[in-house]
């Protein structure tokens, strides 16, 4: 069994959360995607406002897949109805070459369509209409859940593999959440640094932590 007791689970949390709380150096890019035009006007002002830079803003799904394979942007926000190709499908074409984390743009009759683009690959969604508190939270959010598969998929090269480990590491950041008090980024993060320092893959780390406590809480 691996190393990693129950004791030593909420070790050096205070440095995962305070890398957590760190300000983000650079100046992030997003690609916008929405054939309204008033509403897009909105969403690359929201998004200035917040420190990106919006390398382009366009009105279908083709131009929006061809803009982030030209550009590949931090961020893409996708409105899910758009002519040429509608943002689940963009937002698929995106998730294939894992170029960008997608957040999408969805009514709240478009439930189906929220499931579609989960499974086509978008880490977060936002019901119009909305404001910047709501959309700002999503994009952090995406981008957090991406750099977490892309860090994944770069120790993996199997494609089996990286689903299993995924699925591993998932379920052991649950685990952190609601037995620790953590975030989820606050979980990974752990998981990430126990990785390093103990010399383990971080599906090893996500297996001790299940292992030590999905069990608890339970009769």
């Amino acid at each position: 069994m691996n190393d990693v007791t129950p004791a030593e689970v909420p070790e050096d949390l205070d440095s995962a959360a305070a890398a957590e709380e760190a300000p983000v150096k650079g100046t992030r890019t997003a690609v916008v995607a929405e054939d309204e035009s008033l509403i897009r006007m909105d969403i690359v002002e929201t998004l200035t406002e917040a420190g990106f830079e919006v390398v382009a803003a366009v009105g279908d799904g083709v131009s929006a897949v061809e803009k982030t394979r030209e550009l590949r942007p931090d961020v893409v926000v996708l409105d899910v109805k758009m002519p040429k190709a509608d943002g689940v499908t963009a937002a698929e074409k995106i998730g294939e070459d894992n170029l960008a984390p997608v957040v999408m743009l969805t009514a709240f009759s478009q439930g189906e369509l929220v499931e579609r683009a989960r499974d086509a690959g978008a880490m977060a969604y936002v019901v119009k209409p909305f404001t910047a508190a709501d959309l700002l939270p999503a994009i952090e959010i995406a981008i957090s859940r991406h750099a977490q598969i892309v860090e994944l998929e770069n120790e993996i090269e199997d494609l089996g593999e990286r689903f299993e480990t995924r699925k591993r590491v998932d379920r052991a950041k649950g685990l952190l959440q609601s037995n620790m008090g953590l975030s989820e980024p606050e979980a990974f993060r752990w998981i990430q640094k126990t990785s390093m320092d103990r010399r383990l893959t971080m599906r090893e780390v996500a297996d001790a932590v299940v292992d030590q406590l999905g069990g608890r809480g339970k009769d």
